[in-house]
């Protein structure tokens, strides 16, 4: 189904079962343990071996030699992997740094062997007596140091292209009567999701089965195909239930590829997770960003010019952050330019982490926002007001197709009582708490890419949906399902849906907040396909027909869902595709994020009060779902902003806090109330759901709201995150 114009009747608008706060249907199952994740997937094959991934010891360098006997030789081992007799493997399309590292080495912690053994005791044990011997080189650990090195890559992935110019920034910022000229930095992050990178791997001749734990199933089929010199047909992946992925796992990593080689060599079905160590240091992570944001504007608040230059780092061959993406369409104003650059560096490979580009970049534009604000003496509010845009301001031809930035902003201060904040910092006391209050805005591009599905129904009036999509915690299962429902015009209860398996018509996957509006338009456009065979089938005029509370009526006949299948089960497939409709429009979705903190006058210490999001996504399919991703991304934007970073180890090259007791994460003491609050906003472009997904919106801009708070409260400017104590505790006001 191609869809690129608002068109005619929509079943979904009846909203019936879509817009409603249904529980997750599989909820039952997570919260009672049934519910298999990858590693945990017993059932599935017989006999599996266990594999237990070793590590480089160094960044960069060579192996000269590994000495296996000792390892060999260990009880229960059945089989070592190696570069020396894994045979040749390509790297995958979106894999960076090879996933088998040998006899070069890119990265610390590249898996360099697996081994295999009875017991997942026995295969630890026996890699502690793998030797390598290595020849450490000198790499390159530190982006402030590489800064300057840093180049232009061809182009800027999902953010485009790396630069962009609109205008004359030069001349127009220079004519600025207030100007700002501010440079902010964020650390490397760590995905940090619950449930490890895992994978049982199976060989059935030359056919490769991977129960994983995975995002993108479609991408990684390909991906897994491609390393390992097969043909896509030849595998199969299967990802049912992924316990958090944030980006981490939208790419093939090495507890994939290893568990299949491993399979191959001992002649059985193996099963690999990663330690945690290697979660942090072998996959991806958040880079690190410096970023110089210049913003002049007229005597009255309105923006002139604008420009934000980014620095990132990655792999030889890897992508830039795209932390200054956003900044191009975001606010107005007539001179504008973005450059992002990317320097070398011989860490672990930065790639998506949720709302990549925006999350980074909005944690040091919407300070710079609040700091021009104070300069121009505008309230905060006020200045982001004056400076919205209906139109992409570098192509201004192009409108948003919905863009209510300031609905968000003014709702967002009547409810959470902005009148009564005092402007001047340091102003505001509770004992021995210093108050502040802070505002960001958000912004999170609305990405429309081809979903498909299939659809059966059978003589019981039951649908069962079949597509390859992934739930990662997000509520996949009961939005598709809602959409089934409100589609044949039946009870939640009587819609099946299976998701996550490469079998299954390809859907738009998991990732960068496009999986929600896009995979239930793809259920959509197969249950149209399933409504016009019912109606076939029935001989109704499908013109005309109506499908509610378990029957089919057209004009004065009536017949029960079901009995259109009495002859055998009816199937449909379709899938949604949009044409050049996000050409002709510019989409997004919008937030205002409001934060009250406490700083503690005496030890530094920042505790969060209050926080509000007030968001504008187009339909919310699901409120109660919906609620639960942006309070999570809330919780994610307090980590980034207090406490979250990825230490390095400039020396040698690798994530020194790689577990969870060191790479801190908000927890429950941390975090206060939160109020999410939706507009009733429908966005008739952005596809037939109206909707456009919400997941990492709540996260853009959360850093940069805490940040203002905090200076609010302290009238100190931290520009470098996290905003640990030690960065404001000796320039605090001092308590009377």
């Amino acid at each position: 189904m191609k869809f690129d114009t608002p068109a005619g009747q929509n079943p979904i608008d009846q909203l019936k079962v879509i817009g409603k706060p249904h529980d997750r249907i599989d909820g039952k199952f997570k919260t009672t343990g049934t519910a298999p994740y990858a590693y945990e997937r017993h059932d599935v094959v017989a006999n599996q071996a266990y594999g237990y991934i070793v590590g480089s010891a160094i960044a960069k360098g060579r192996i000269n030699a590994i000495d296996l006997a000792e390892a060999k030789a260990a009880p229960g081992v059945i089989a070592i992997v190696t570069a020396e007799n894994a045979g040749k493997l390509a790297k995958g399309n979106f894999n960076t740094a090879k996933l088998l590292g040998g006899p070069e080495i890119e990265h610390y912690h590249q898996a360099v062997a697996l081994v295999v053994a009875e017991t997942f005791e026995q295969a630890r044990a026996a890699a502690q007596l793998v030797r390598v011997d290595y020849a450490r080189a000198k790499g390159k650990f530190d982006l402030a140091a590489a800064k300057d090195g840093a180049t232009k890559p061809a182009a800027g992935g999902f953010g485009g292209e790396a630069d962009s110019s609109y205008g004359d920034f030069a001349g127009g910022y220079a004519a600025a009567p207030i100007k700002l000229d501010a440079t902010y930095t964020t650390p490397d992050h760590s995905h940090a999701m619950m449930e490890p990178h895992a994978s049982i791997a199976s060989w059935s001749g030359d056919k490769l089965t991977l129960w994983t734990s995975n995002q993108m199933i479609a991408w990684s089929k390909g991906d897994v195909a491609k390393t390992l010199g097969l043909k896509p047909e030849q595998v199969r992946l299967d990802s049912p239930y992924v316990g958090g992925g944030f980006g981490g796992k939208l790419f093939v990593r090495s507890d994939a590829i290893l568990a299949a080689l491993g399979a191959k060599a001992a002649g059985r079905p193996v099963k690999v997770a990663l330690q945690r160590p290697l979660m942090i240091n072998n996959t991806t992570h958040r880079p690190a960003t410096i970023q110089r944001i210049r913003i002049g504007t007229d005597k009255k608040g309105k923006i002139t010019a604008i420009g934000h230059q980014s620095w990132s780092g990655d792999l030889p061959g890897g992508g830039l952050e795209t932390a200054a993406a956003q900044t191009k369409i975001f606010y107005a104003g007539a001179h504008r330019m973005t450059q992002q650059r990317l320097a070398v560096l011989d860490l672990p490979e930065g790639n998506a982490m949720r709302a990549p580009g925006e999350a980074p970049g909005l944690m040091a534009l919407e300070i710079a926002m609040d700091e021009m604000a104070e300069k121009l003496g505008l309230d905060p509010v006020e200045f982001r007001v004056i400076n919205d845009t209906q139109v992409d301001p570098e192509k201004p031809q192009r409108k948003f197709s919905q863009r209510q930035l300031i609905e968000c902003l003014r709702m967002g201060a009547d409810k959470f009582g902005w009148d009564k904040r005092v402007a001047k910092p340091a102003s505001v006391r509770d004992g021995a708490w210093l108050i502040g209050t802070g505002v960001a805005a958000g912004y999170r591009g609305n990405i429309l890419t081809k979903s498909a599905a299939r659809v059966r129904l059978d003589a019981k009036g039951v649908v069962t949906v079949e597509t390859d999509m992934t739930d990662i915690g997000t509520g996949s299962y009961t939005i598709i399902a809602q959409t089934a429902a409100e589609m044949m015009g039946i009870e939640l209860d009587r819609v099946k849906v299976t998701l996550g398996d490469s079998d299954m018509p390809a859907a738009a996957g998991s990732g960068g907040q496009w999986g929600a509006n896009n995979a239930t338009s793809g259920v959509y456009a197969a249950c149209v396909k399933l409504r016009e065979a019912v109606a076939q089938k029935l001989g109704f005029n499908s013109a005309d027909v109506t499908f509610a509370d378990g029957r089919v009526q057209s004009g004065n006949r009536s017949a029960k869902l079901g009995d259109a299948a009495k002859d055998g089960e009816l199937v449909a497939e379709d899938a949604i595709e949009y044409g050049d409709l996000d050409k002709k429009y510019q989409q997004a979705t919008f937030a205002a994020h409001f934060v009250e903190v406490g700083v503690n006058a005496y030890t530094g210490e920042t505790r969060i009060r209050r926080m509000l999001a007030v968001c504008a996504a187009g339909r919310i399919l699901n409120p109660k779902s919906a609620r639960s991703q942006v309070i999570g991304a809330m919780t994610m934007g307090a980590g980034a902003a207090l406490m979250e970073e990825l230490a390095v180890d400039k020396r040698f090259g690798f994530f020194v806090n790689h577990d969870l007791a060191s790479y801190e994460v908000p927890v429950h003491a941390d975090i206060p109330h939160q109020e999410v609050i939706f507009l009733d906003e429908v966005d008739p472009i952005s596809s037939p759901m109206k909707a456009k997904g919400v997941g990492e919106l709540g996260l853009c801009g959360v850093g940069a709201a805490i940040a203002n708070a905090i200076y609010n409260a302290t009238g100190v400017r931290v520009r470098d995150y996290p905003i640990t104590l030690d960065k404001h505790l000796d320039k605090l006001p001092e308590m009377a």
